[in-house]
């Protein structure tokens, strides 16, 4: 006897079963997990990270991502996942807010000066927030208030300055320890 997807057959039965193929796709790297989509490759990031994933950290910003908060990082880079049809991820690495602390749960250093700082409002816009202020820390290791005021990020509780003193805060080291 042999069981197959939860129903036992007979041996005979089980040896004229034949795997399917692995299907054809776009392998990728998400917050260093390797995943194959193999649906429609002009899926945009977004909802494949939001509605198969479930990787509800990266927010919906509209259709060109206006405001920031679908912010993913593509290598270093923050670019809107919503923009981003999965054809064109092919190998690539993405990290999403979600993939931003340890593997321990350790918080990026960022992600403890929002909390230190209480940079948070309604929470909407705080991924993308994380994720352009971490590409700019890797950029610019100790930012000014203009390369700040050049994120493409939105606040509308009014959170601006606690994010510029957040951004400050870890650039300085300054961020709690656990």
């Amino acid at each position: 006897m042999a069981q197959v997807q939860g129903q036992i057959l007979p041996t005979s039965q089980a040896s004229n079963i034949v795997p399917e193929p692995v299907r054809d796709g776009i392998d990728l790297h998400i917050n260093g997990e390797h995943y194959r989509h193999t649906g429609d490759p002009q899926m945009p990031l977004l909802w494949y990270l939001r509605d198969v994933l479930r990787l509800t950290g990266t927010k919906y910003a509209g259709e060109h991502g206006e405001n920031g908060a679908d912010l993913i990082l593509l290598g270093d880079k923050p670019v809107s996942a919503i923009t981003l049809p999965m054809s064109s991820l092919a190998d690539k690495s993405v990290t999403t807010v979600e993939g931003l602390a340890a593997n321990d749960g350790t918080l990026h250093p960022l992600q403890q000066a929002f909390i230190d700082e209480d940079a948070i409002g309604c929470g909407y816009c705080t991924p993308g927030w994380l994720i352009s202020g971490v590409a700019l820390l890797r950029r610019k290791p100790k930012p000014g208030d203009d390369d700040i005021d050049q994120l493409p990020n939105l606040c509308r509780c009014g959170c601006q300055t606690r994010v510029r003193h957040a951004i400050k805060r870890a650039a300085a080291g300054k961020a709690a320890q656990p």
